[in-house]
């Protein structure tokens, strides 16, 4: 309690400044006369911030990787020029219709996405893989990249399998007619693909001017690399590309992008499930695929 009564509060010596409800209300105190704020300095416009591998780690993963067993590949064929066609080791990790289909070794589709013949071409996809890599990897997660890559490069080889299925005249010797390809160039494509689908949405924290910036380098991309493809095939010159691969990883890109496009920027949990869904339902359309090729081929060689 205070130590005054009503009548001594009155005539209590009052401090010069109060602190806030201690005595009633206080009165605010009068600036003097003609003084000012001192001026603030202007803000300091924020720096960008840096890429490192924290924001990306699964693109870096997968170019440590294909860089890994390029160097391996390279070890076991002996030149310094790159691994070839021709080399044993190359030879069991490339794709080919007539070796999948005929001797069921469909572990290619899969290791051939990181297989890869001479500096030059290593180097290419590689640029490639950082650059979309970077800007897709903060959209689709850890997982949704290495999904991405893994599902899009494997679908591309599927579509080169169908088209060049390389059946044999005779079953006893090797698949011919087929056609060895390899490389992480359709994965890329379908990279691409996907995020010209997520880029779409309404909920990614990008200014719209940014999104239609970035999506129409992707589209660039894409575009300049399907012309280069096509002059390359048209011109039948000494530099083979496998264009169903590319053709058949955008495509499959676009696929899977499509169902994330509502759930990217929404809360996580939401969006998490929304691409173990993708993923999930993409595998098991793959492994159709792959069934209806190994019946196809089984009807065919009766």
């Amino acid at each position: 309690m205070d130590a005054f009564s009503d009548g001594e509060r009155r005539h209590a010596p009052q401090p010069e400044i109060l602190p806030p409800g201690a005595w009633g209300e206080t009165q605010p105190v009068e600036e003097p006369r003609g003084w000012y704020p001192p001026p603030q300095p202007p803000p300091r416009p924020q720096r960008p911030q840096r890429r490192h591998w924290a924001s990306a780690p699964a693109t870096y993963w997968l170019v440590g990787i294909n860089f890994a067993v390029y160097l391996f590949t390279l070890a076991q064929s002996h030149s310094l020029t790159g691994p070839t066609f021709q080399d044993n080791l190359s030879q069991a990790l490339l794709c080919n219709g007539g070796a999948v289909l005929i001797w069921n070794q469909w572990w290619r589709v899969f290791t051939a996405i990181f297989v890869h013949f001479g500096w030059i071409h290593i180097a290419a996809n590689m640029w490639c893989l950082w650059n979309l890599g970077l800007l897709g990897e903060p959209l689709l997660g850890e997982f949704g990249m290495v999904a991405a890559y893994i599902l899009t490069g494997v679908a591309g080889n599927l579509l080169s399998i169908a088209v060049h299925p390389g059946f044999p005249p005779d079953l006893g010797l090797a698949p011919a007619n087929g056609v060895l390809s390899a490389g992480a160039s359709g994965a890329v494509f379908g990279i691409a693909g996907v995020l010209l689908m997520v880029l779409r949405s309404p909920l990614i924290p990008i200014p719209p001017i940014e999104t239609k910036r970035l999506r129409r380098s992707v589209w660039q991309f894409a575009l300049i690399n399907f012309i280069i493809d096509a002059g390359i095939w048209v011109a039948h010159t000494r530099l083979q590309i496998d264009n169903m691969a590319h053709l058949g990883g955008f495509l499959s890109g676009i696929v899977f992008g499509l169902p994330l496009l509502p759930r990217i920027g929404a809360p996580p949990t939401s969006f998490t499930r929304r691409r173990g869904l993708t993923v999930a339902a993409m595998t098991f359309a793959l492994l159709l695929i792959a069934w209806w090729l190994r019946a196809y081929h089984l009807a065919a060689t009766v």
